[in-house]
């Protein structure tokens, strides 16, 4: 059962697992997409500009997950890094509330992060 499904900025996000990681100790388990293990990416139908932002992106996503890593070992939390082939993501909002049974709003980020966890 979900208690909060949502999205903040990193800072915030932080300190809120930060929190958490003092409140709960060893019952918390933090799982987070390692972007850093994706190997391929769909650009052969991109433009040159396209692409060139594509590549920002995933360069972007991976510097977070690296940061991500560092501060939860900093702050001993229990973490794992989780191959994004190995979640199912970008479900629609009616797709995810049948199968989770959360009824509240959600946006894309929010639902893939959820998805991360659910069920485990």
């Amino acid at each position: 059962r979900f208690e909060l499904v949502d999205t903040m900025p990193i800072h915030l996000a932080m300190e809120f697992v930060k929190e958490n990681t003092l409140k709960y100790r060893d019952a918390l388990l933090v799982r987070i997409e390692d972007a850093r293990q994706r190997t391929w990416f769909q650009s052969s139908m991109k433009s040159r500009e396209e692409e060139r932002k594509m590549l920002q992106g995933v360069g972007s996503v991976k510097r977070d997950c690296a940061i991500w890593e560092a501060f939860l070992t900093d702050i001993h939390a229990n973490f794992e890094l989780v191959h994004p082939k190995n979640s199912k993501t970008k479900l629609k909002a009616e797709a995810f509330k049948k199968l989770t049974k959360w009824e509240k709003r959600t946006n894309e980020h929010a639902r893939d992060a959820a998805m991360l966890v659910f069920g485990y």
